[in-house]
């Protein structure tokens, strides 16, 4: 994470001190370098430089309205799951021509919605599905047009919460069961079938198996073809990962790299088969845009000295960074002003009442009440997934503009977590 260094043994998000950020907004808060995240989409947008391509961040790694302005700037589209996502991307700025829609579960009026704001495509993961949508956009006189997202049974080799491209999955529609979707899909008429859409799984350290899911996405495109179904886009989704910097962790398959093969396959296929006939090619990244891009910042309340652990008792909690609880996951913890002072092995826990509420385990850390500690890389899939369990307040969010610092989302208060409740009387 380049954007957050230490300068003059304090940790700085890019020229701002973390120590100066947490006196100002106090603490937890979530702190993001706009700079890194610029940086994480130009490398997509490079990559796909001259070519018919669209990238479509995907909110649910991170939709705070400053990031997704940040980002809708730059020329990106947006890959949804909700009906306030689509109402997110509209209130920053974005296009909703440029919004894919995904999900198993959308309901009727997040269709009426989405068909109103005309967007882009409906990635379609089943055949009822299908004809909701049908029905909806007939009522509506509109035409939806839709992908199908495709489940190609390949195993990207990941956490199995966050692996979605096998047989067990939830999401998609069969491989083997595709043909006939498209055909029944086809014969809809308040229905235009635009493209093919797969998202194998998240974290992904190696390409092999996006470039695996591919092959079978063109396999499936050149048997419609056959069928006079000639599809106009090939979304192959997202899920290339990030380092969260645990020792022995692979390295992350570079993204221009990653992106190169792609379309190095892909033009050989159109050359091949098609005569270089034209597809458009989407993608759907979160996690590698934003992921590298933000830390959590939190205090030190209390250090605990157990029978058999020491506990370092922070502000941060599982409501505000649900990753470890959830996932297992490794979330890299430093100090925000480097000591010299011998360092002990501490359990990083917060202050809600449950046992599984901790962010990092068995860290060797130098710290004392009252000092502050960050946790790294941790952009993607924070204050998107946190609570308010306990009734605590979520996070303040502030993005750092070079030494500017501006505060994107202010911290919730109590009343105004109960505001919309009403006794009985």
């Amino acid at each position: 994470m380049s954007h957050f260094a230490y300068q003059d043994g304090v940790l700085h998000a890019d020229g701002a001190s973390l120590s100066a950020i947490a006196e100002q907004f106090g603490t937890p808060t979530y702190v993001y370098s706009k700079a890194a995240l610029l940086e994480n989409f130009a490398a997509y947008a490079d990559a796909c430089a001259g070519r018919d391509a669209l990238v479509c961040y995907a909110m649910k790694a991170n939709s705070n309205l400053a990031i997704l302005d940040l980002l809708a700037r730059q020329g990106a589209g947006f890959d949804i799951v909700s009906g306030g996502e689509l109402l997110r991307v509209v209130a920053a700025g974005g296009d909703p021509r440029k919004v894919i829609f995904s999900g198993v579960g959308k309901s009727v009026a997040e269709m009426r919605l989405a068909l109103e704001h005309d967007i882009l495509c409906f990635n379609v993961e089943s055949i009822p599905e299908l004809h909701r949508l049908n029905e909806v956009a007939g009522a509506m006189g509109k035409t939806a047009r839709v992908s199908l997202r495709v489940n190609p049974n390949v195993d990207a080799k990941t956490h199995p919460y966050i692996a979605t491209g096998l047989k067990a999955s939830k999401f998609g529609v069969a491989f083997d069961d595709a043909l006939a979707t498209y055909r029944a899909a086809a014969a809809l008429p308040h229905l235009a079938v635009a493209g093919i859409d797969c998202h194998i799984g998240s974290q992904l350290l190696d390409d092999a198996p996006l470039l695996e899911a591919l092959d079978r996405l063109i396999e499936l495109i050149d048997a419609l073809g056959r069928e006079g179904i000639v599809l106009h886009h090939l979304d192959i989704g997202g899920g290339i990962g990030i380092s969260y910097g645990e020792a022995g962790e692979d390295a992350p398959v570079p993204v221009g790299d990653y992106l190169g093969r792609l379309f190095q396959r892909i033009d050989a296929w159109r050359a091949a088969n098609h005569g270089g006939r034209p597809i458009k090619v989407i993608f759907e990244p979160g996690r590698s845009i934003v992921g590298n891009t933000g830390v959590l910042l939190t205090k030190v309340e209390f250090i605990k000295h157990g029978e058999e652990k020491n506990f370092c008792v922070v502000d941060a909690a599982m409501n505000d960074m649900a990753r470890p609880a959830l996932y297992q996951a490794w979330m890299d913890m430093r100090p925000v002003v480097e000591s010299d002072t011998p360092a002990l092995s501490y359990d990083v826990v917060g202050p809600i009442c449950e046992s599984g509420d901790w962010l990092a385990r068995d860290r060797a850390l130098a710290v004392q009440s009252g000092d502050l500690l960050v946790m790294l890389q941790a952009g993607a899939y924070g204050m998107t997934m946190a609570s308010n369990y306990n009734t605590r307040g979520r996070a303040a969010e502030v993005i750092v503009d070079g030494a500017q610092c501006h505060l994107v989302r202010r911290r919730e208060t109590p009343a105004e977590l109960f505001a919309l409740e009403t006794l009985i009387k």
